[in-house]
């Protein structure tokens, strides 16, 4: 039954039957003429005689019926296996040409075809891999969504994000009255990006938004996929801009911090220097007084705006640190001597504690800017520490993890920090005591600290800080033996 539903099959029975309808047709008008003509045993040898010859001649034109379809069908059957080749892939696949004739034309013009497919499927793939690589070396997150929510590209950042975000149960703003969507099972969309997908779908043009994931920011910009006039999808480009939006607040923080600083001082110059302008002071004491206290504003200011440029300098990167061995020994004890005399009118015992035996040394560090750090610590605990009360300034060397390093504590029992202020007190201007005045008490920039931490950080060393309100404060230093080296 398969030999007679091929080409070869059709094409045998088409010959085999022309050749029976011609036979019958003969035999019908000359085995009437044989039996007229001839005698009756001589027309029994002509019948058997065209017998012979028709079965002949059936065998002759059923040998050649195949022969023909044979070389047509060789050629088609070639054709269908180089097609099936290529459907598997192999797009170099020729099929030979063996005429000049229509099948021949149909070969060459199958194997153009080939070439052309083969460039084209070449092109797409060098398209794809270019495009591929143009994905996985995006530093942003790169996430394409088909019209059903499901993912169906990622960049390796866009994935390390679904990883992340896939397991979050997503509600916007959980204090107000409405709520965002949730995650649906089986659509694997990431919550936080799922509003702005919908609303992409919605109005089909691009969209922007700033998302924040839990203590991170996330800049998205969702376009839509089109086709044929209709969305079919949305692709995402995410972006985490944390540290941008914390320079940014930082900026602005700075700036309404600095213009708070100066204005007060620069206030009381004003005011103080209009009332000389207008003689209101009735006496020379007076006008002093007056003076003095333009003097002290002046003094503030200049001390606000030269803490401002050390500080910008050291982060900018732009001091250059001094590489040499430092005795801490006796910079402990020429800072304690600093302080003793301040100490001692302000009622306050300061001491000092050192190791004995072998002085304290730093390989490869900044003397002047190790002194700043204890002067800025000991001024801060002298400035909150009541009279009556001890501060303790002691070194000592201790290892951890291996590695050598020069401790130092300045411990005192002043009024202390609370919990909630601690993270923050290396901040520029950050107060832990909110209600602090600018008054002879509290005489600091709000930068001590801050230009503290860029310097121990210089040195790759370590500062924390133990506080409990009402008890004291407690700085550590960790500064590592080879200094900055």
């Amino acid at each position: 039954m398969k030999l007679l539903r091929s080409v070869v099959g059709k094409l045998w029975i088409t010959i085999i039957g022309l050749v029976a309808v011609v036979l019958l047709i003969l035999g019908m008008f000359l085995l009437q003429y044989i039996d007229i003509t001839f005698d009756p045993g001589s027309s029994h040898h002509v019948k058997v005689l065209f017998v012979y010859t028709a079965i002949i001649g059936f065998l002759l034109s059923t040998f050649f019926a195949f022969f023909l379809s044979t070389k047509i069908t060789q050629p088609l059957l070639q054709l269908k296996k180089a097609a099936d080749l290529i459907s598997q892939g192999e797009y170099r696949t020729r099929v030979p040409i063996r005429s000049s004739d229509e099948i021949g034309d149909l070969a060459n013009t199958f194997n153009h075809m080939a070439a052309d497919l083969d460039t084209l499927i070449r092109d797409l793939n060098h398209e794809k891999e270019h495009l591929s690589s143009v994905l996985r070396s995006m530093a942003d997150a790169v996430i394409t969504l088909d019209a059903q929510g499901q993912v169906i590209l990622a960049n390796p950042g866009g994935q390390h994000v679904i990883e992340n975000w896939s397991s979050l149960i997503w509600n916007e703003d959980d204090t107000s009255s409405g709520s965002a969507p949730r995650i649906r099972p089986g659509i694997p969309v990431p919550g936080p990006i799922s509003e702005l997908y919908k609303r992409v779908l919605r109005e089909g043009r691009d969209l922007t938004d700033k998302i924040h994931v839990q203590s991170g920011v996330w800049s998205v910009v969702m376009a839509p996929l089109k086709s044929n006039d209709s969305v079919r999808g949305a692709v995402a480009v995410m972006r985490n801009v944390t540290e941008e939006s914390k320079l940014e607040k930082l900026r602005r923080d700075f700036v309404a911090n600095v213009s708070h600083e100066i204005r007060t001082p620069l206030s009381m110059l004003q005011g103080y220097s209009e009332a000389l302008i207008d003689d209101i002071a009735a006496s020379p004491e007076e006008r002093m007084e007056l003076v003095q206290v333009i003097h002290d504003e002046s003094l503030r200011m200049s001390r606000l705006v030269k803490d401002l440029l050390d500080l910008a300098r050291m982060e900018a990167g732009h001091i250059e640190m001094k590489n040499e061995q430092v005795d801490l020994e006796g910079l402990v004890k020429r800072v304690h001597r600093k302080f003793q005399v301040y100490a001692k009118e302000q009622g306050i015992t300061l001491q000092s504690e050192l190791p004995p035996g072998t002085g304290l040394t730093i390989r490869g560090a900044d003397e002047d800017r190790l002194e700043q750090v204890l002067t800025n610590l000991l001024d801060n605990a002298l400035r909150h520490t009541p009279g009556g009360a001890q501060i303790k300034l002691a070194a000592r060397y201790v290892t951890k993890d291996r590695k050598s390093f020069v401790e130092l504590k300045i411990q005192d029992e002043g009024q202390g920090i609370s919990a909630d202020d601690l993270p923050y007190i290396f901040e520029r201007f950050y107060k832990a005591d909110k209600a602090r005045t600018r008054g002879a008490s509290s005489g600091g920039t709000g930068l001590g600290l801050a230009i503290v931490k860029n310097i121990v950080d210089s040195h790759h060393g370590r500062i924390d800080v133990e506080s409990v309100v009402g008890e004291g404060t407690t700085f550590t230093l960790l500064l590592p033996v080879e200094g900055i080296t």
